[in-house]
């Protein structure tokens, strides 16, 4: 039931000028927000009235948030700014977390920088190893940061989910140059070359239209052959901010010119399957994930792993994945369904497929275990098991996609799993 009590707003009690500092905080934030959607609010804020803050939460909700991806920021940014009487306070800390004693170890929650960012800006954050004024500059502590990591190689290796709004704007810029290489298959057929081996046939052929006079032997050589990359991306809650960036990568690598795929099928999936490919061919990222996202009604919902993945094999299979397939799966692995049937569908997808790379971002934990039903059934039928959190895993993929040998974690993890066991 909803909650019948005065909501806590910030100091300025003007409801209309908090509403649009509100928006310009979402917009900020990345929302498309423009003056007409400020006015809609402030009108059916006064219609709907504010006195029950579900209410409230939801009748903004409704003149701001026209995206799924949208939602989790909007949560973040209305938590900070009209919900809690300490938002400040929130905000700074996730900036700076030692800020009035807030503990570092707690890990900003998904789009909470965003948030914090965009209801800060111009607020500027104490720069690190500055004196305090009024203290001498001579006793400024110097760092040897000569051994230390780098600030790219630290940018490369940040979580997705905890990247601020500028950061994942150079994220999706940085991923946007990220190649994805694949080896030709050996292929049985041949075709002419200028040197190779004797083409016998070619070779008398000519020789008869010259009355049977053999001047020149004909040459011959294997004719390359590339698989397809067929994508299975998991669109779910706990995927969503994953899922953004590595389709902003799909995206680059489906339009990219010389990368060696024949042809790049896209597909998401959350509780339906849902084919993107033809959306990704668009030249411009921006139209292409706009037209994707309308596609797939299953953004941020529940998921359903072990049927989506049935779907596909039923439906698009023999379709996409003849001549030497890689398969990407993109899921963390947690699904309510059955096992066995999920493991079911994993080992006919796996058989169908040249090689099947699952990528999961779960693997940013160093502590990470199979314990989940959903990942026990489907790590025994995969080929490599890696992560896929942050561009740096996007890159070493991009190194060992063509390599048959590569596992990733799986070996390991499949031991751990029979120590469980």
């Amino acid at each position: 039931m909803a909650e019948h009590l005065p909501l806590d707003l910030p100091e300025d009690p003007k409801l209309a000028g908090n509403i649009t500092h509100f928006a310009r905080a979402l917009r900020k934030a990345g929302l498309p927000i423009g003056p007409g959607r400020v006015v809609d609010a402030i009108a059916a804020v006064e219609a709907a009235g504010f006195t029950s803050r579900r209410d409230f939460y939801w009748t903004l909700h409704a003149c701001f948030v026209n995206r799924p991806e949208h939602r989790t920021v909007f949560a973040q940014v209305f938590r900070l700014y009209w919900r809690d009487p300490r938002y400040l306070e929130h905000m700074m800390a996730a900036l700076t977390p030692m800020v009035r004693g807030v503990q570092e170890d707690r890990a900003p929650q998904a789009a909470e920088k965003r948030a914090a960012e965009a209801l800060l800006h111009g607020a500027d954050a104490p720069a690190p190893n500055q004196p305090e004024p009024g203290e001498d500059e001579e006793t400024a502590i110097e760092i040897d940061a000569s051994l230390t990591m780098s600030k790219e190689e630290k940018f490369k290796n940040l979580d997705f989910e905890q990247m601020s709004t500028a950061e994942m704007e150079a994220a999706k810029r940085m991923l946007a140059r990220i190649e994805l290489p694949v080896d030709p298959i050996r292929s049985r057929r041949t075709m002419a070359a200028v040197r190779g081996r004797v083409d016998p046939a070619r070779t008398l052929r000519a020789a008869m239209r010259r009355g049977g006079e053999m001047r020149d032997i004909a040459w011959k050589a294997q004719r390359p052959r590339w698989p397809n990359l067929i994508v299975l991306c998991d669109i779910s809650g706990s995927m969503s901010q994953y899922s953004r960036l590595i389709l902003h990568f799909l995206h680059a690598v489906s339009n990219a010119k010389g990368a060696g795929w024949a042809k790049v099928h896209a597909f998401t999936f959350g509780t339906r399957l849902t084919n993107i490919t033809r959306h990704l061919q668009q030249r411009d990222v921006d139209a292409a994930l706009k037209a994707a996202g309308a596609e797939a009604q299953d953004w941020e919902g529940g998921t359903r792993i072990g049927r989506c993945i049935e779907d596909f094999n039923r439906d698009w299979s023999r379709r996409v994945t003849g001549q030497g397939a890689v398969v990407l799966l993109i899921t963390d692995g947690l699904d309510r369904d059955d096992p066995e049937a999920l493991g079911r569908q994993m080992q006919r997808l796996h058989l169908s497929t040249r090689r099947l790379i699952w990528l999961n971002p779960l693997l940013r934990f160093d502590g990470f275990a199979p314990k989940a039903q959903g990942i026990t059934a489907m790590l025994p039928h995969v080929d490599s098991f890696r992560a896929g959190h942050s561009i740096a895993s996007l890159e070493a993929l991009a190194d060992v996609i063509s390599r048959r040998e590569d596992v990733g974690e799986k070996d390991r993890l499949l031991k751990a799993l029979g120590a469980r066991i």
